[in-house]
């Protein structure tokens, strides 16, 4: 089981910058793909961005171009750089880790709010 510890949330004004944080420790070995997710309070859970081992990444619609997902391998860290943040982006944002044959891993989620 892959353990995920996310920080970095807080409160931005519009137009703002933000940068989360992804730490995976245990069996981490097997990762193939981590991620972000949100989930807005009535709204359901929805895919944000992933990156792959060597750093293929995928974004959703509404936030490419403003979001960036980067990894560092050796420290088993992800990031989410969030540019331009809008008051549609608050949600929990939560990290998510793939390993083939188990279930996926989940953080406990970091609050990003974008207010004025």
């Amino acid at each position: 089981q892959v353990q995920l510890v996310e920080s970095g949330g807080g409160l931005v004004q519009p137009g703002g910058s933000l940068r989360v944080s992804c730490a995976a420790s245990g069996n981490t070995f097997n990762i193939g793909v981590m991620g972000w997710y949100r989930q807005a309070p009535g709204k359901q859970r929805e895919l944000v961005a992933t990156i792959a081992k060597f750093a293929e990444t995928t974004y959703s619609d509404s936030v490419k171009g403003r979001f960036t997902i980067s990894i560092n391998n050796a420290r088993n860290i992800i990031f989410l750089q969030m540019n331009s943040l809008k008051p549609e982006d608050t949600a929990l944002y939560y990290c998510n880790a793939k390993q083939s044959g188990r279930p996926d891993s989940w953080g406990q989620g970091t609050q990003v709010t974008v207010s004025s």
